[in-house]
């Protein structure tokens, strides 16, 4: 299984970027599909992005789209979520996760691996 390492989250204010990253560790995400997903508090964990195993296809969730863009590198070995004019209500924990079985899914139970979460809190 490729294990799932997200890095980049912190507090930035309204209106700011931030550039989340998860890394593979132990194999590259060749074949896999990736997607962000997020969870604040008291609220059910809801997709954000996902990019298909090629890189070429996307698909946003309403709430992020046209400011949010993910991406994977060549190599396979990371996947970023630039997050550009960030409000408060994008405050979460942020997750990446892996689907080797569909191509870019918007449902969390369809992903098999899941890296552990970077906070992300966004100040008015």
């Amino acid at each position: 299984q490729v294990q799932l390492v997200e890095s980049g989250g912190g507090l930035v204010q309204a209106g700011g970027s931030l550039r989340l990253s998860c890394a593979a560790s132990g194999r590259t995400f060749s074949g896999y599909a990736m997607g962000w997903f997020r969870q604040a508090p008291g609220k059910e964990r809801e997709f954000v992005a996902a990019v298909s195993w090629s890189g070429r296809n996307t698909v946003y969730a309403d709430s992020v789209k046209g400011r949010f863009t993910i991406s994977r590198n060549s190599a396979k070995t990371t996947v970023y979520l630039q997050m550009n004019s960030l409000k408060p209500e994008d405050t979460a924990v942020y997750y990446c996760a892996a689907d080797w079985k569909h191509d870019g899914s918007m449902y969390d139970h369809e992903y098999d691996n899941w890296g552990q979460g970077t906070q992300v809190t966004v100040s008015s």
